[in-house]
């Protein structure tokens, strides 16, 4: 098995200040490595993370998602498999996807961003994450359980502390507590909702959830729960960072920004490239079932394996010229790129392809439409460049705006 000891160690800050020139060693010497504070195989080439993903023949499970992921939000799809898994998933994808996206959610989605759009639309000015990114996705999901926008500031830091838990590489005690009690308080606010709920459904996705019966199973009241909790944390999170990252990379390739301006049916190849280029997520762990033959080596039943999206996204066996951000790209398919026949790995693959891609596509093509509209000459702020943060998930922190004020 190969080692790389030129390649900074996945939770230092150098590689966290660049972690693509890290990635590009690591697939081309040591695409297999044991990384020891993890207690995990990092794999980081296209082949390999996309076949641990598709988990074919059970070769790959989420079983480490009992530790990974319960701890915070309790027992959810992520974690189950076979009949129980697709029962459940059978429960909660039809409210992501045709009627009930386009009827009810879709007015949802574009009353959120315009809302958000109007504080600041008349000054010519913005910070697109402090202003924008950070607040629309939780304001939508909110929205769409029919829960309390009054309490955006909690959820917001619920969703923070689950997202610092499920990227704790390091294992900081603190991080560990803080998580765990974002869990106990999230139940005891969501669970009375979900009760008087059921007695009171509505036209809103926590009352949907209440009345989904699949071959006579219904979801209990801590699967809705758990369900929220995931929904909250990895909807807004993702969608977060995959819109500032969008404006950054486009702001950043000023003759693409122009083509999207100029037809918005761009925006979901945008939004595809983005999620190859500078993907929210950069790993994802999955367990292998039995002892596994991968590029570098052999994996032992039972192991976690961390896999390198943002790696895998830049692997030039698989894209020409993969460090280039380029939206026109000939070997992307933006027609299935938010499907489980993507060609990109940021939504995962295979059975437990993200639920909510289609609702992060609707969310990333009003949200990004109407910017546009209310910012037809956005630019960088004088002197500033885009930085990027994290190394589980990863995006710009600030994006500081100039634009004309449109009036009328």
């Amino acid at each position: 098995m190969s080692t790389a000891p030129q390649v900074p160690d996945i939770l230092s800050p150098e590689f966290a200040a660049d972690p693509y020139a890290a990635y590009r060693v690591l697939r081309e010497h040591a695409p297999l490595i044991w990384h020891e504070a993890t207690q995990s195989y990092i794999i980081s080439r296209y082949e390999d993370v996309e076949r641990v993903f598709k988990g074919k023949d059970g070769e790959f499970t989420t079983d480490n998602y009992t530790w990974q992921v319960e701890p915070v939000h309790g027992k959810t799809i992520l974690s189950l498999s076979g009949r129980e898994h697709a029962v459940r998933r059978a429960l909660v994808v039809p409210a992501f996807r045709g009627g009930d996206l386009q009827r009810k959610f879709l007015p949802v989605i574009e009353r959120n961003s315009r809302e958000l759009i109007d504080t600041f639309r008349h000054t010519g000015s913005a910070d697109l994450v402090a202003d924008y990114a950070t607040r629309f996705p939780i304001n939508v999901i909110v929205d769409m359980l029919g829960l309390d926008k009054a309490d955006h500031t909690r959820f917001h830091r619920w969703y923070t502390s689950v997202i610092a838990f499920l990227g704790n590489l390091s294992g900081d005690p603190e991080v560990i507590a803080a998580g765990r009690r974002t869990r106990v308080e999230f139940a005891a606010y969501m669970l009375p909702i979900i009760r008087e709920r059921r007695d009171n459904l509505g036209d809103d996705l926590l009352s949907t959830l209440c009345a989904a019966e699949v071959d006579g199973v219904k979801m209990s009241d801590e699967d809705i729960k758990a369900f929220c909790s995931l929904l909250l944390a990895a909807g807004g999170e993702t969608t977060d960072k995959a819109i500032a990252s969008i404006f950054a990379n486009l702001l950043l390739h000023r003759e693409q920004l122009a083509a999207v301006w100029e037809d918005r049916g761009l925006i979901a190849r945008a939004f595809a490239e983005t999620l190859r280029y500078t993907p929210p997520v950069h790993m994802i762990m999955r367990q292998s079932a039995a002892e596994v033959a991968l590029s570098g080596g052999t994996v032992p039943a039972g192991a976690t394996l961390t896999c390198l999206i943002g790696a895998a996204n830049r692997d030039d066996s698989r894209y020409r010229e993969p460090d280039r951000f380029d939206i026109f790209r000939d070997d992307l398919t933006t027609a299935t790129a938010f499907s489980a026949a993507a060609d990109h790995l940021a939504f995962s693959l295979g059975r437990h392809f993200c639920v909510g891609a289609l609702l992060a596509k609707a969310e990333v093509e009003i949200g990004v439409g109407q910017l546009l509209d209310a910012m037809p000459d956005v630019r960088l702020a004088d002197g500033l460049e885009p930085v990027e943060h994290g190394v589980f998930t990863r995006g710009p922190q600030s994006l500081p705006v100039r634009f004309t004020p449109v009036t009328g």
